[in-house]
């Protein structure tokens, strides 16, 4: 008997729903994967620096304070998942240029303007992040940000 294989979209957004079970944030956790010619190339979720204590070790001040999502993220001690995944990328040498990005949260402005810089052409993503500017940027810059459907790629 043959099961139904996954699309590749599918496919790979499953591998960033695995990397969010790493993420160390209290608020979101969000994982994320940088694919070129259906080779997955790096990995990344949201958390602290290397070496450092991470928000579900010692809370979190955003949570702390109450500060609404996607405010004051400078004071934030974590990295999000797209910053991870690039990082990675420069840290081992990989060029990610012409590669694509699964993302189960669609990127801020801040990881949108390093995607852009990175050389990534095309953003999949499961969950929207309110953030006005993205829109604008993305279609200036000609990154595709491409929302899956509800069912792809979250599926067990």
């Amino acid at each position: 008997m043959t099961t139904a294989r996954p699309s590749w979209d599918d496919y790979f957004m499953q591998f960033a729903l695995l990397a969010r079970t790493r993420a160390t944030c209290i608020r979101r956790q969000v994982g994320a994967v940088i694919v070129r010619d259906r080779q997955i190339l790096t990995t990344g979720y949201n958390g602290a620096p290397r070496g450092m204590k991470h928000a579900a070790e010692i809370g979190c001040l955003r949570e702390q304070r109450g500060i609404p999502s996607g405010q004051q993220v400078e004071i934030c001690r974590g990295l999000h998942a797209e910053q991870n995944a690039i990082i990675q990328a420069a840290y081992q040498g990989i060029c990610i240029r012409g590669a694509v990005l699964y993302c189960t949260s669609a990127p801020c402005t801040t990881c949108l303007k390093m995607i852009i810089n990175a050389g990534i052409q095309r953003v999949y993503y499961l969950e929207p992040y309110s953030d006005e500017l993205n829109a604008r940027i993305a279609e200036e810059s000609g990154i595709e940000l491409i929302r899956l459907p509800a069912g792809e790629g979250a599926s067990s």
